[in-house]
């Protein structure tokens, strides 16, 4: 089947504005994440969906294929759809653009599985390290059936417990790589609006629980840290430093 990663790149983020171009040792961030994405599918089919022709252009000069979308996409998600109306692909994997630390295997991974069950949607994750917070809202966490199948995602520390015997060993959160075709990201952009939960969460996948669509969950390699606001910056560059001086 054939398959491409879509990266949904907005320059106007309200936590992080220009987040996209943001340096990471040096090298803006949007280019980390579609050289990683590039090892997965190949350059040719690795796409920056953006509404800022800065970013277009950079992604460009870099060999990599931007489309423009329009500044209105209310989500990374509704962004994809409109990208994916420009191109022809069995499947979309959306890899968020600020996730410089993804491992191209897991990329694979998630296409995949939406290939094996092309009626579900794919999410990533994987548990928190012993020195992340369940508390931080700025991580989403996610909780599953025994089966691996979705039931909720929130910014609060979820599962919760009534006794503290019964916490849980340890949060399960998302990674933000995704697996769709045309017909999952049309059906959310139909919705026309953002669902009131995914409104409160301020989590997009959410939306595809209002719509009752299933999501699977695949497990990726620990170690993902998502840059969601400038201080994020410093703890991903220390982890990129060490990745090299292993190689």
């Amino acid at each position: 089947m054939q398959q491409c990663v879509i990266i949904p790149a907005r320059f106007r983020s309200t936590r992080f504005p220009a987040k996209p171009l943001a340096p990471i040792l040096g090298k803006p961030m949007i280019l980390w994440v579609a050289e990683l994405s590039a090892k997965a599918v190949g350059k040719d089919h690795v796409y920056v969906a953006t509404e800022d022709q800065m970013i277009a252009d950079l992604v460009r000069q870099n060999g990599f294929q931007a489309l423009m979308t329009s500044p209105e996409a209310m989500t990374g998600t509704d962004r994809l759809a409109e990208a994916a109306e420009m191109i022809d692909y069995d499947i979309y994997i959306n890899v968020q653009g600020d996730e410089p630390l993804i491992d191209p295997t897991d990329i694979l991974r998630i296409a995949k599985r939406k290939a094996e069950q092309p009626d579900a949607i794919v999410n990533g994750f994987c548990y928190l390290a012993p020195d992340e917070d369940p508390n931080n809202r700025n991580i989403p966490k996610v909780v599953a059936n025994e089966d691996g199948t979705m039931l909720y995602m929130s910014r609060a520390a979820v599962p919760s417990f009534k006794d503290a015997k019964n916490a849980p060993k340890n949060y399960m959160k998302q990674v933000c790589i995704y697996g769709f075709n045309r017909e999952d990201l049309r059906a959310y952009a139909k919705f026309g609006r953002k669902s009131a939960v995914e409104h409160s969460e301020d989590i997009e996948i959410l939306r595809f629980l209002e719509l009752g669509r299933k999501i699977v969950l695949v497990e990726t390699k620990p170690g993902s840290l998502a840059v969601d606001i400038p201080s994020d910056i410093q703890p991903v560059e220390a982890a990129l430093r060490l990745r090299q001086s292993t190689l």
